[in-house]
């Protein structure tokens, strides 16, 4: 064998022109086909970690929306503070979206997505860090029902034989309590936190897309790319349904004995274990990033892209070899640049379509965003559910109709072969019937319930304009009671009143849940009934309120679903409204335009107005207002979905301008499309035109703020 083959050696080398030919042959196949499982082993790999970080951004940006009302109960902040809370994440965005846009490309993307997560999981876990330094959580409750072994008499005739516990405390104990109530001035380290979210999530979006982009088979980019974003439509569920998990376990759960706890998760002060699941986010923030410190900074390229003429986002930049030979051209090709800045400006402001269908987004943007920042605290609100239930609701069914929306929507545009003017169509459509829809929700609300002194008098009647004056009667004139308590309970005549000393309680036995006061002078004073007996916690909603709220559930799916549909034909329009070369640059601008206009200021201008629906204000152991203890649930109706439709409405006059300019364009005697026959000039210039180009496709499953529709 050994001669036989240095025969055969001896003869090949002999044979000079067979020898290069041949092994030439054998080597550039092998390293062909070595690289092509290279380059698909390395970007699935990138893309399963990518999908990962993709659902962990969603998963806690969904679990932040989930407990909007347990960090305002929390805190004691009204929700105009909170607003700001959720804005900061779309502050920190923007901080450093430039820097990362423009300065990443040329680094290690893997990598600077792998710091992005480690700086999104330490925002998550400084979101959690007050209540570890806060102290214990504190509820407003009579002391009689939590020591069982003290007979307190609620209504306070003789200050002289009740302790200083059930009064109104000295000074000398309130700047005692203030010392520690200094931590409520902490929601600021979850306003930072959420800050240091946004900031680490902005390299997450733009690095992962270019560098699937780059490195993916041409004809796969699409797909892979459509598979990390339906990953992401996951990552919301997820939030929503730990939100339920955690809303029901008690704020400090594993710090007290649970049997001491007098509240329920139906109780306004009810706070659950909010902290808890950003902790769990956090830790899967931590997990998401790992994999991209590991990955390399270029991939193989598929032989099918070496020769094409897109180059990739990291091969624009000069590499070191060819550095001190480009230099002068670098600084001339930027020049250049940048000489074209003011005229693509003016360009793209110029075009009517893309000018008119912004400003459409950013109000229907404004409209969405508030509406689903506020929708958990609108259903407890409004139909007296739980913040358990109600977080499990939206991650159960309002998400997955919206995802089924979204995918409706690309399948319209694909089989029917939709073009820009179909698509404007498409996207109206969606707009009109879905906030027509919403205004049906006006009739499916709850009444107020009977709150003594607030939404109705001791008498029976509509109360007096004075809230301080009003929670007073006669049946409690002989109480030492304060107007700034709030600590409901349920008289047998069937109306909630404040506390149980605004209720004339004379006599109270049991401890804890099981409280019942007895004795009560103001409980049956407008009816003829002497019932004077009350329990604690807030009497329940009317008997039509369950049956409200499945109507809303029914609506609001609907609702989700028609406004999702329309998603990606506006985005498409968006694409095909502009010239190819303005394409990056105007969706930059869109993007801006969304988040600043609509990202920023949209929860903050809702949660004022919601504010001011309010009856009854918590009060701070220190003085000042807190949270909202009660809302007036026609006003709160009427405000929050009020809103919502006036700036749809706003929306889709735009939408419409859009569409007739559209018309205007398409019409047979203005068929030129523009004065230089490019197609960003909205037209259906040719078949090929009414079809989404393989980057458009890329791009269409991506907009900002496509959370919102959720």
């Amino acid at each position: 064998m050994e001669t036989s083959s240095k025969e055969h050696t001896h003869f090949f080398s002999n044979n000079s022109t067979v020898l290069p030919v041949d092994r030439s042959s054998f080597k550039s196949e092998s390293s062909a086909s070595k690289e092509k499982q290279s380059c698909c082993g390395g970007i699935k790999i990138f893309l399963g970690a990518l999908s990962f970080v993709y659902f962990a951004k969603a998963l806690s940006g969904s679990y932040l929306k989930s407990t909007i009302t347990q960090i305002e109960r929390r805190f004691d902040i009204p929700s105009s503070l909170v607003g700001v809370i959720d804005g900061s994440f779309e502050i920190g965005n923007l901080l450093i979206i430039i820097l990362v846009s423009y300065f990443g490309a040329k680094l290690h993307r893997p990598r600077i997505i792998g710091a992005g997560c480690l700086i999104m999981s330490a925002g998550t876990f400084l979101i959690a860090m007050p209540q570890f330094f806060m102290g214990r959580y504190r509820y407003e409750r009579f002391p009689s029902t939590i020591n069982s072994t003290v007979s307190l008499s609620p209504c306070l005739q003789d200050k002289s034989q009740t302790p200083l516990s059930a009064l109104e405390k000295s000074p000398a104990k309130i700047n005692a309590g203030c010392e520690k109530e200094a931590g409520s001035s902490m929601w600021i380290y979850v306003l930072l936190g959420n800050l240091l979210r946004g900031i680490g999530e902005t390299p997450i979006q733009p690095l992962g897309i270019t560098y699937i982009d780059d490195y993916a088979v041409e004809e796969n980019a699409a797909l892979y790319i459509g598979c990390v974003q339906t990953v992401a439509i996951i990552g919301p569920i997820f939030g929503f349904l730990l939100g339920s998990l955690c809303a029901k376990l008690y704020v400090d759960i594993g710090f007290v004995d649970l049997d001491s706890v007098t509240i329920s998760p139906k109780d306004v002060q009810w706070v659950g274990a909010w902290w808890l699941g950003y902790l769990i986010a956090g830790v899967i923030s931590v997990l998401a990033g790992i994999p991209f410190w590991f990955l390399p900074k270029h991939l193989p390229k598929a032989e099918s892209r070496k020769d094409s003429s897109t180059s990739s986002e990291h091969s624009k930049f000069i590499t070191e070899e060819d550095k001190d030979q480009g230099t002068s051209y670098w600084h001339q090709a930027k020049l250049a640049e940048m000489a074209k800045f003011l005229p693509s400006l003016k360009n793209l402001f110029g075009n009517p379509v893309y000018i008119l269908h912004l400003c459409a987004s950013i109000i229907q943007f404004n409209s969405l965003i508030g509406m689903v920042t506020y929708k958990p605290k609108y259903i407890e609100q409004q139909y007296g559910q739980t913040s358990s239930k109600t977080n499990f609701v939206i991650g159960l069914i309002n998400i997955p109709a919206v995802a089924f929306g979204i995918f409706s929507g690309g399948l319209i545009m694909k089989k029917f072969r939709i073009g820009v003017l179909g698509a404007a169509k498409l996207s109206l459509g969606s707009s009109f019937f879905g906030f027509l829809l919403l205004l049906s929700l006006f009739a499916m609300g709850c009444e107020n319930s009977d709150v003594a002194g607030l939404t109705v008098s001791y008498h029976g009647t509509k109360p007096m304009a004075d809230e301080e004056q009003a929670l007073f009667s006669e049946c409690n004139s002989d109480c030492s009671c304060s107007r700034n308590d709030w600590d409901p309970i349920c008289g047998e005549d069937g109306v909630t009143y404040v506390s149980a000393c605004l209720a004339g309680c004379r006599a109270s036995s049991g401890s804890g849940k099981s409280t019942v006061f007895f004795n009560c002078s103001c409980v049956g004073t407008f009816e003829s009934s002497q019932n004077s007996s009350a329990v604690v916690g807030p009497c329940q909603k009317g008997n039509e309120c369950p049956k409200m709220f499945l109507y809303f559930l029914v609506i609001s799916v609907i609702t989700s679903y028609t406004l999702s549909v329309g998603g990606t034909p506006g985005y498409i329009l968006l694409l095909r409204c502009i010239k190819p070369h303005l394409k990056s640059f105007a969706l930059g601008i869109y993007t801006l335009a969304i988040r600043v206009l609509a990202g920023i200021p949209a929860p903050v201008y809702f949660g004022v107005a919601i504010d001011t629906t309010c009856l009854k204000w918590g009060s701070k152991r220190c003085g000042g207002r807190g949270a909202c203890r009660l809302y007036d649930s026609s006003a709160l109706r009427y405000v929050y979905l009020g809103l919502t439709l006036v700036l749809g409405t706003v929306s889709i006059f735009f939408s419409v301008a859009v569409l007739w300019v559209l018309r205007k364009r398409s019409s047979p005697r203005d068929e030129t499309l523009s004065s230089n026959g490019d197609r960003g000039a909205c037209g259906t210039k040719s078949r090929k035109d009414n079809f989404v180009n393989s980057d458009q496709l890329i791009q269409s499953t991506y907009w900002p703020e496509k959370e919102t529709r959720l």
